[in-house]
């Protein structure tokens, strides 16, 4: 089966949708031989930060010179982006291969799409003789395929309303499904707050679980501007200082949880500092030059990671600012709306060509304030901003991974698989 081939059959299978439940992938991985008991793994849930808190981690991993493994969702640009081993992706033919046998049995149990993504992660992390995995959980967390994983700790690094047709509609309800990637005798990390921290501690003791939260360190954090956030905290395992390269205030949040996670596997502070500073995490307040501007790429496509990428721009000097914007239908769109509006000088309204859900950019339009032109794709999108801006002004674009995903490879000159690889 060619790579081409084989990712056809494995997006086809999102027709089938989110089902809850650990059955298929566990029996999927038992016919792999379980792969997933041949390496040590971290998982990392929460509505937003999981996949910054991650990245930071697997950076830290690396510099102590494991050889470590990133698994995370979705992929930007490649579907290998979602496997990265020993700070590369893999080889499309170790890919292909994987998804080969995994296909068999995938269909033979039912398998949905990020069941049988995990497997391959899975398979591909205990071929490449992975030691650490570190883990992002898709969705959830107690029923999510990254669950029927035994991880040495836990981090839930914070929660929100988002996917509340799956989750609950409550931060109360949705914090019980995160719970689920706890595990009885072992640590958990949090950074949630409020009623969801609450539900977190109860789950905690229901399961037997440590759980240290973001709360009990003394932390301290201070933003660098466009060089970053600084970190200072104390954890039981001591006093560190660090700096990341990723952007904004709440990124020093994700850093806190990576580098408490890094301290309690034993890493000591000189390489979790030198491992924070060399996190890459791309289409999170990303910079990217282009014929002369400044873009700054976000994902952020939910209520709470908007206001967090405002409070950010805000805090970089760079608002009011021209804004592309395209969001999924199914999301809170008004309330994202209204915390990129208020940094926003005007708005380009656009839809993702690779999103299943992109919402139909004019009926956007209604919720913005300032002067919004409507464009049908993201490269239309673009060559729209240029035309409106000159060389040296910043410009965001936010609201879809799809989006960043179509546009970043316009910006890097470089080409992405897009919709004809795998459509």
């Amino acid at each position: 089966m060619t790579s081409d081939s084989a990712l056809a059959w494995l997006f086809a299978r999102q027709r089938f949708g989110v089902q809850p439940g650990l059955s298929r992938i566990s029996a999927l991985l038992t016919a792999l031989d379980n792969p997933e008991r041949r390496f040590e793994s971290v998982l990392i849930g929460g509505t937003n930060g999981k996949g910054s808190t991650s990245a930071a981690l697997y950076a830290i991993l690396l510099a102590a010179g494991r050889r470590a493994g990133l698994f995370t969702s979705p992929h930007l640009t490649s579907f290998r982006e979602r496997f990265l081993v020993g700070g590369e992706m893999l080889p499309e033919e170790a890919v292909a291969a994987a998804l080969g046998c995994v296909r068999e049995p995938a269909e033979a149990v039912g398998a949905t799409f990020f069941e049988i993504v995990t497997a391959i992660g899975c398979l591909l992390f205990a071929e490449a003789g992975v030691e650490t995995a570190v883990m992002e959980v898709g969705l959830g967390g107690r029923f999510d395929a990254t669950n029927v994983l035994d991880p040495r700790l836990s981090v839930i690094t914070g929660v929100s309303l988002d996917h509340t047709e799956i989750l609950g509609d409550t931060v109360e309800q949705i914090a019980a499904e995160k719970a689920g990637i706890m595990r009885t005798g072992k640590l958990c990390l949090s950074g949630a707050e409020g009623g969801a921290l609450a539900v977190l501690q109860d789950q905690a003791k229901a399961f037997g679980t440590t759980l240290l939260t973001l709360a009990e360190l003394a932390l301290t954090i201070c933003p660098k501007g466009w060089r970053g956030v600084a970190v200072t905290l104390t954890s039981p395992w001591g006093e560190l200082s660090a700096s990341s390269p990723l952007i904004g205030t709440h990124q020093g949040r994700n850093a806190a949880l990576a580098m408490v996670a890094a301290q309690a596997l034993g890493i000591e502070s000189a390489t979790i500092q030198r491992g924070l500073a060399q996190t890459r995490w791309p289409g999170r307040l990303e910079p990217l030059s282009y014929q002369g501007r400044t873009l700054l790429l976000d994902g952020a496509h939910n209520p709470e990671g908007a206001i967090r990428l405002a409070e950010a721009v805000r805090a970089l000097r760079a608002a009011p600012l021209p804004l592309i914007v395209a969001v999924s239908a199914d999301k809170d769109v008004a309330a994202i709306a209204a915390a990129l509006g208020e940094v926003a000088s005007r708005v380009i309204l656009t839809r993702a060509r690779l999103s299943p859900r992109a919402c139909d950019p004019s009926a956007l339009a209604a919720h913005f304030t300032v002067p919004v032109t409507i464009s049908q794709s993201p490269a239309e999108a673009l060559a729209q901003a240029l035309r409106l801006t000159a060389p040296g002004d910043t410009l965001l674009v936010a609201g879809s991974l799809y989006l960043i995903g179509e546009l970043r490879p316009l910006l890097l000159g470089a080409p992405g698989e897009g919709w004809e690889r795998w459509q």
